[in-house]
This record gives C-alpha cells, sequence and structure tokens, in this order.
C-alpha cells in the first residue's frame, strides 16, 4: 500500500530522518540559482507582463556537497537520482556526484512552448537539464529504444494543472515527472523529493501507485502540497 510523508522544513535536516537504504528513487528540482541573473519583468502595451524574476528562494546558493552523502546513505543498490538544474550548476554537480557513481549522464527536456523572446536578441529558453546518476544493477523500465532517448519534448506546466495561487515559478508538468517516475521505478516503490515545491513529484508518484517522501521549506508552498495530496 502507498504512503505518503511530506514534511515543512530544510531537507538537510529532514533527510537525517530517513533510514538507510529505504529510498529507490530520488526525483528533485533544486534551485538553479540563476535569479541573480534575472533583468526583471518584462513591460508590454496590451497584455500581461513577462514574469522573467525568480523567486527569493532561488538566491540561496545550492552545493551539491550538502547532499551527497545523505543521497548516497538513503539510495538503494538498485535506485536512481534524477536532479534538474541549470548551465551555471551542472559542473558543479558533475565535480561532487561523478566520481561517486557508476554513471553521471544528462537527460534535456525540451519545452514546446517556452516563454517568447519579445526583442529576438538570444535563443528560447526551451531547454533544462536534468541530471541522471545509478549504479551497476540499477532498476530501469526500459521500454523501447525510441522511447529511451536522453530527451523529452512537452508544454510547460499549464492549463488547470497550473497553480494560480500560489503560483510557483519552477513548477513541472505531470507528463514529464511521470515519463521519469515509471522508467526509472516500480510501483510500490518509494520516490523522494527533498525540494517539493508545490507537490508535483508526489502526485505524479501518486497517479502511478508508489509512494512518496517529500520536504518543502516554504510554509505557502508546503500548504498548497499538502492540499494536492490530500494529506
Amino acid at each position: 500500500m502507498s504512503f505518503y510523508n511530506i514534511y515543512n522544513a530544510d531537507c538537510r535536516k529532514q533527510i537525517k530522518l530517513i533510514k538507510d537504504s529505504s529510498v529507490d528513487f530520488i526525483l528533485t528540482d533544486p534551485p538553479y540559482n540563476i535569479a541573480k541573473y534575472s533583468t526583471g519583468n518584462i513591460n508590454l502595451s496590451g497584455r500581461s507582463s513577462i514574469n522573467n524574476d525568480v523567486g527569493k528562494w532561488d538566491l540561496n546558493a545550492i552545493n551539491p556537497a550538502d547532499f551527497l552523502y545523505d543521497f548516497k546513505r538513503i539510495l538503494k543498490p538498485d535506485g536512481n537520482i534524477f536532479i534538474f538544474t541549470s548551465y551555471n550548476l551542472i559542473g558543479k554537480w558533475h565535480a561532487v556526484f561523478d566520481p561517486e557513481f557508476d554513471t553521471f549522464q544528462f537527460f534535456i527536456w525540451h519545452k514546446t512552448n517556452p516563454i517568447p523572446k519579445i526583442y529576438k536578441n538570444g535563443f528560447l529558453n526551451s531547454c533544462e537539464m536534468i541530471i541522471c546518476l545509478w549504479n551497476k544493477g540499477h532498476k530501469w523500465n526500459f521500454s523501447s529504444q525510441t522511447k529511451m532517448h536522453n530527451f523529452y519534448e512537452s508544454p510547460i506546466c499549464m492549463g488547470n494543472e497550473r497553480l494560480k495561487n500560489p503560483k510557483h515559478p519552477a513548477q513541472k508538468p505531470l507528463k514529464l515527472l511521470k515519463h521519469f517516475i515509471k522508467i526509472a521505478s516500480d510501483e510500490g516503490d518509494i520516490v523522494y523529493d527533498p525540494f517539493m515545491g508545490v507537490g508535483s513529484t508526489g502526485v505524479a508518484a501518486n497517479l502511478l501507485n508508489r509512494s512518496f517522501i517529500g520536504c518543502e521549506i516554504d510554509d505557502i508552498y508546503f500548504n498548497a502540497a499538502k492540499d494536492r495530496l490530500k494529506i
């Protein structure tokens, strides 16, 4: 039977409560630390402003070394780790995690409807990177060659799925999260997200009959996740 445990806490402290070798899949979306590069909102006539800002929480520096020991400790021998990240942090994750795992790969999520470049002065921000880590003998539900590319296309989170209040700037679409959960875990497995935001990983895990442990330090996002998971 599936279970759901979520915590309103600092994940660096909460993870200490998780037993050794008890988690099947760590799927998480830590801050990208790109807020410092933001140029602010773009105001346009005749339409709503384009939000180019990231939450203040993104200003808190992420140090991958803070998570190495406990991620390795709680992960089962056949478990997998997928971590959303950005261009400015992927090298830091690689430097810390690559020596500790048999495989360090990256996956690309191509957003089919990225925010437009109104001034046509650069590339669309249409791709995001996900770090994928595992050891020999890891769990892997390989369906077919055509479906196992390290590339996936889907729209950004939108429509009824997108929360309006609170609105999380980095809410990920369930379609993408379900794709990851299907290939990297089995029914009844435990999925852990230490940066769960508004709980999308937990919702996806629930839809696929997995158990879920999540942690979120922000009270408003935590309460939104709690409501979505009916906890």
